[in-house]
């Protein structure tokens, strides 16, 4: 009976890790990949390592570009969903919701949740896409334009697929800037 209980927890536990492994592998994969333009912050995580903090154009949201607009701020933690269309190279906010909206052609959908903020007409979102581990030592990168390749599943949860440095990948950049 006790290895029965054990083999059950232990299959549990291994279906739960490869389940995980493919969401993430196939939003990924089939997500659409979209070109973010950031604002860095260097930091350093003693337990973690070199990271870089990007701080998206897109992370600051007015409350007058929510659909319906918002007359007050919105509590840290709400989800919020931002429709962004590409303008030019990159992609941009058309509006934002509270609710779950269906994007327009030509249009993605992230999910975002709002952080305390001192903006009174304006939410600050997080998107899970704001911390980029690097090897040590190449966490605080030379001056340069650091954009964002990002997959977009129909989910909204993005993900990072590649930093960039002045349009090359971010390790390439480091290594040549070495030099």
């Amino acid at each position: 009976m006790k290895l029965k209980l054990l083999a059950l927890v232990l299959g549990l536990q291994t279906v739960w890790i490869l389940g995980t492994t493919f969401v993430q592998e196939r939003g990924l994969a089939v997500g659409k990949v979209i070109l973010l333009e950031t604002q860095p912050v260097d930091p350093r995580d003693l337990l973690r390592g070199d990271y870089i903090t990007l701080n998206y154009k897109i992370s600051n949201v007015a409350l007058n570009a929510f659909t319906p607009p918002q007359t007050n701020p919105l509590p840290p933690g709400k989800t919020v969903y931002v429709a962004l269309q590409q303008d030019g190279a990159f992609y941009t906010m058309a509006k934002a919701s509270t609710e779950p909206i269906s994007p327009e052609i030509g249009q993605v959908v992230l999910r975002g949740r709002t952080q305390a903020w001192w903006n009174a007409s304006a939410v600050h979102l997080e998107y899970g896409l704001e911390r980029y581990y690097v090897r040590e030592g190449t966490g605080n990168p030379p001056r340069g334009k650091i954009t964002v390749q990002v997959a977009v599943p129909a989910s909204g949860r993005a993900q990072i697929k590649e930093v960039l440095l002045d349009g090359k990948p971010y390790i390439e950049a480091m290594k040549e800037s070495a030099r």
